[in-house]
């Protein structure tokens, strides 16, 4: 926590926008639920969160001409009906470029590709792959890889994701599009494995393939790079032996 930040702990659908009364000059927009497997599960909570929520936030900046970060996800290269998550995604940025265009709201989208790094969330069920098999380690349970493992994706660290995101939000540059935030490097599961139990010594199982699981993510677009300086290392076997 920063002792000089206020922070408001509450439901960005619940949250009364029209009587915040501080002044604003900067939103980043993270308020979303997550994962792509838990979203099947809770389908009308991933909507109203990742859609409804995103809509309040940019009624909210069209009334106080606030500029807006938002944050989108590389599942957007995929079929966006694989999912509930992924089409909330899709649809949140769909929201943004309405209001960018129809509302001339200065909104600029910043999509995510697979984020890990210190606070990812431990949990078998919400975490990303990194999360849960760091659970698993936790509860000395063998790693599980969905399918054959042979899918591939881009790692990127959370500290190269806010380094984008403050480039992005304070810069002047704008993108008819989005900025996308990847590594231009993926590894496949089993790769992602082995710089585990290069650390751990520890076992896995296979166990089926998932709805929505897709075959690769990888940043091909390296406009941040160009047009922001934007540097993302590859850390990720270095994060993972230093756990």
């Amino acid at each position: 926590h920063n002792k000089d930040a206020f922070y408001i702990r509450q439901s960005v659908t619940s949250f009364d926008f029209d009587n915040y009364i501080p002044k604003v000059d900067l939103i980043f927009h993270l308020a979303a639920m997550s994962r792509i497997q838990p979203s099947f599960d809770n389908p009308v909570s991933t909507f109203t969160n990742n859609v409804l929520g995103t809509v309040k936030v940019l009624d909210y900046a069209r009334k106080n001409k606030v500029k807006v970060v938002y944050a989108g996800s590389s599942s957007k290269w995929h079929d966006h009906t694989d999912s509930p998550y992924s089409t909330t995604k899709f649809l949140g940025e769909e929201a943004c470029k309405l209001y960018r265009k129809a509302y001339d709201v200065d909104v600029e989208i910043a999509r995510f590709y697979n984020v890990y790094g210190p606070y990812e969330s431990l949990d078998v069920k919400n975490g990303n792959v990194i999360g849960i098999w760091r659970k698993q380690i936790e509860l000395k349970k063998p790693l599980t890889i969905v399918g054959s493992g042979e899918q591939r994706r881009d790692f990127i660290h959370v500290d190269d994701i806010v380094l984008g995101l403050v480039k992005i939000g304070l810069g002047l540059q704008h993108h008819e599009d989005a900025w996308e935030l990847g590594t231009g490097k993926n590894y496949s599961i089993i790769e992602l494995y082995n710089f585990f139990k290069l650390k751990y010594n520890c076992d896995r199982i296979n166990i089926p393939d998932q709805k929505g699981n897709y075959k690769a993510t990888l940043q091909t677009n390296d406009d941040a790079q160009k047009r922001l300086g934007w540097k993302p290392k590859d850390r990720l076997k270095h994060y993972i032996l230093n756990l």
